[in-house]
Order: structure tokens, then C-alpha cells, then sequence
């Protein structure tokens, strides 16, 4: 049961991209046109679906926010079909040339990407009628890269945000590194939160404040227990829920709150 819906909010068009085969999908991704620009380009397993939306437009340039499958799984294919260039960060650019591995899971609900070129992005993105400012906001990968149009007040915020209280983390995430991007984007002036997975079209700002709280508690939770002289397996086993055991089951350990425990750990 595939999902497909397209959200418009003024110039910003919204693009609603779910992957089921034996059901509804397990998490829909959004991508976003704005003024021919691209902003991510969703699973490679709804390609036919995102091709079909795009063939009419016009379209000048690709914009990744970072090199995940989910994000970047069309993004070859829609370069070729309207021969425009893509572009992301260094990191981004690295991982895109190559055949980045991936695990079984991701396989499963998103697809593979394929190995596109990039370009690197310009300190300030021009379209017709809007300019980005690119923000490189590491944590959730290290290329991971948000798009501000200040004059209008929207944030494509990528895997940003995600939501303002976070369940799991992946293996390779860093709760500092997160937490530092989120207190710099803070210092922008924006309303709109284009989000990948949870978007907000309004009280954007106040959403992302009230995840960084978050993360800061449960860091300093952690810490706390860590003073006190407790290893970090002990921590975890007294933090740590255990509700996510069929989710850990089937990525492999790469997904789980315990990840988000263990950084919280190794966090200055």
C-alpha cells in the first residue's frame, strides 16, 4: 500500500512519498520543490511515482540534505531526466560518488541509491525568485546539511528535527554533534520546519527548542549516573526502556534508544 500525496504550502510544494508492499508503509518521506529547486528526492522504491510528478516541472538544480537512501534515492534518476546538476556538502559528495553500503533493513523500506556526481554547494543558493543559505548541522550524519530561505522564514530541515522527542538513534549518530547543530540553527529566524519525515508548517522554531531540550536531558541523565560511577552498560540498563526490541531485531542493532544512551555517554 503505497502512499503519494503532494501538500503545498505558498511556493513550497511538498512531495509525500510512502513505500508499503504487504501494508501501509512503515514511514513516509516528504521532498520539496521550490522554484525548480529540489530539495531531497525520497526512496528509490517510489521512483516511477516521484518521475511521473516531476516530468512536467522545470526544474534547475538538486539540493540533498545528506547522502541517506531516503533522502537521496531518486537523485540520479531525476538529474538524468532533466539534466540538472545535484548538489550537497563535501561529505555528501564522497558518499554520493561511491556505492555506499547499506543494511538489509534499508533495503527493505527505502531502496538503494545510486552514485551521482555532485556538485558543491554555493554559500548562498539562487533560484528565480528565493535564496538558501546552506547551514552544514551535523549529528545525524556528518554531511547532514539544512537549507534556510531567511526572507520567508522556512527551513528545509532535512533529519533535523524528526520529532521533539526522539525514540531511537542510529549507531553512527552523535548526540553532541546534534546538539550543537540544533543551538545554531536557533540563532536563525524561521517559522516553517520543511522536516523530512514530521514536517511543520508553523512553530517550527519552538518544535526544535523543545527537542534540543531533549537531547540536553537526556544527556544530562546520563552524565549524572556516569559521576556517580556507573559504567555505561549499567546506565543503559537503567535507562533504557526495552521497547524497542522488535526494532533492533530488525536493523541489526543500527536503530535503538540504547544508541542514543551510549552517546549520550561519550558526550563532553
Amino acid at each position: 500500500m503505497n502512499t503519494v500525496e503532494i501538500e503545498q504550502f505558498g511556493d513550497v510544494e511538498a512531495i509525500k512519498l510512502g513505500y508499503g508492499p504487504l501494508g501501509p508503509p512503515l514511514m513516509c518521506v516528504y521532498f520539496y520543490m521550490l522554484d525548480g529547486l529540489v530539495i531531497d528526492t525520497g526512496q528509490s522504491h517510489m521512483q516511477k511515482a516521484a518521475l511521473q510528478l516531476l516530468e512536467e516541472k522545470r526544474l534547475q538544480r538538486i539540493l540533498l540534505t545528506h547522502h541517506h537512501e531516503d533522502h537521496s534515492g531518486n537523485a540520479a534518476a531525476i538529474s538524468r531526466q532533466h539534466a540538472i546538476e545535484a548538489c550537497g556538502h563535501p561529505l555528501t559528495a564522497q558518499k554520493m560518488a561511491l556505492d555506499f553500503k547499506i543494511l538489509p533493513y534499508q533495503k527493505l523500506v527505502w531502496g538503494k541509491s545510486e552514485p551521482l556526481s555532485l556538485l558543491p554547494l554555493d554559500s548562498v543558493i539562487e533560484s528565480n525568485r528565493y535564496q538558501l543559505l546552506p547551514v552544514h548541522t551535523p549529528g545525524h550524519s556528518k554531511d547532514h546539511t539544512v537549507y534556510l530561505e531567511k526572507n520567508r522564514g522556512w527551513l528545509f530541515a532535512g533529519d533535523l528535527y524528526l520529532g521533539q522527542h526522539i525514540k531511537y538513534f542510529r549507531s553512527d549518530e552523535i548526540i553532541s554533534d546534534q546538539i550543537h547543530s540544533l543551538k545554531k540553527v536557533l540563532k536563525l529566524e524561521f517559522d516553517a520546519l520543511f522536516c523530512a519525515h514530521n514536517p511543520s508548517w508553523s512553530d517550527g522554531k519552538s518544535k526544535l527548542k523543545r527537542k534540543l531540550q531533549f537531547l540536553e536531558d537526556i544527556v544530562g541523565q546520563v552524565q549524572k549516573f556516569k559521576t556517580m560511577g556507573m559504567t555505561r552498560k549499567a546506565i543503559v540498563r537503567q535507562m533504557d526502556p526495552r521497547k524497542d526490541k522488535l526494532m533492533k531485531l530488525l536493523t541489526m542493532g543500527n536503530i535503538s534508544y540504547a544508541n542514543m544512551l551510549r552517546s549520550a555517554y561519550q558526550s563532553d
